[in-house]
């Protein structure tokens, strides 16, 4: 069986187009689709309860964040491999096929990822390889811009470091070996994190570009910008701690402290209205 997990948090909407992209047969595998809601407040259980009887819905009390609320639904699926979605995605026909057929005919493969595309059919990197300061100061800058240019070139399946989990096909057996999602991060970095334990625990990560994802990106921190760069930062200062040497997270912490420093000064000088978020970010730097 295939269990097909999404994460969801006051977004009816999307949730309802990634839904429906979902109806399609998947070819010789049966499937569960799983609902895990942060408490939303628009309305999302009862419109899968009407809409969706047959999703399991799982209510969590409170906003769990991202990496809590996927391992409260992981501890319920049933299936041998695991999708991992998010709610703003939409997934073309055929997408799952190609993913589970190259995650079956490989058993070194613990995860294979899909690209991820724009509604307008530009590419989004959705891979890289190690995250520390320098490779990820080149990832931005040079190596970014190189795969999406290549992206269009080129469908060729690739090994990779880590993969998004916007969108990404996993056996379930590895991920219980790597740890499932570590709890601390609330949101962004965790799937880069689980990524690292799956390929400690001696799996491969596949890029597979045949296979297409539709997806919006940031859906449910787009009206809250200030909150969603906070928790950014925040699991990016953990994610360092965590997998990075002392070296690296000085280097990091002396950038964002002169960025934040910097936001700060020039907020004040156009007398922002956002004053205390950009301070928030400052003293972020000495809680973590």
């Amino acid at each position: 069986m295939l269990s097909i997990l999404l994460v969801n948090y006051n977004d009816r909407e999307n949730l309802s187009r990634c839904l429906a992209s979902l109806k399609g047969p998947i070819k010789g595998v049966p499937r569960e689709i799983i609902v895990v809601d942060n408490d939303s407040i628009d309305g999302s259980r009862e419109f899968i309860r009407v809409n969706h009887p047959d999703v399991k819905l799982i209510h969590s009390s409170e906003n769990v964040g991202f990496a809590r609320g996927n391992n409260l639904g992981l501890r319920k699926c049933a299936g041998e491999f695991i999708l991992l979605l998010n709610t703003d995605t939409v997934v073309t026909p055929g997408a799952i096929d190609i993913l589970m057929k190259a995650i079956q005919s490989d058993t070194g493969l613990g995860a294979v990822g899909p690209a991820l595309l724009f509604k307008d059919n530009r590419y989004q990197v959705s891979f890289g390889r190690k995250v520390s300061f320098f490779p990820e100061l080149l990832q931005k800058i040079i190596l970014n811009p190189f795969y999406k240019t290549l992206l269009k070139i080129s469908r060729k399946p690739r090994s990779v470091g880590w993969l998004s989990a916007a969108c990404l096909l996993l056996r379930t057996h590895v991920l219980r070996e790597a740890g499932f999602f570590d709890d601390n991060f609330f949101l962004y970095f965790e799937d880069i994190d689980l990524c690292y334990g799956i390929r400690k625990s001696g799996y491969r990560l596949l890029f597979q570009p045949r296979a297409r994802v539709f997806h919006v990106g940031g859906a449910t921190t787009a009206g809250e910008k200030g909150l969603s760069r906070f928790h950014y930062r925040k699991s990016q200062l953990y994610f360092y701690r965590k997998h990075n040497s002392k070296i690296a997270c000085f280097m990091l912490r002396s950038y964002l402290r002169f960025i934040f420093t910097l936001n700060l000064w020039a907020g004040r000088l156009l007398r922002a209205p956002d004053l205390e978020e950009r301070q928030k970010l400052i003293r972020l730097l000495g809680e973590s």
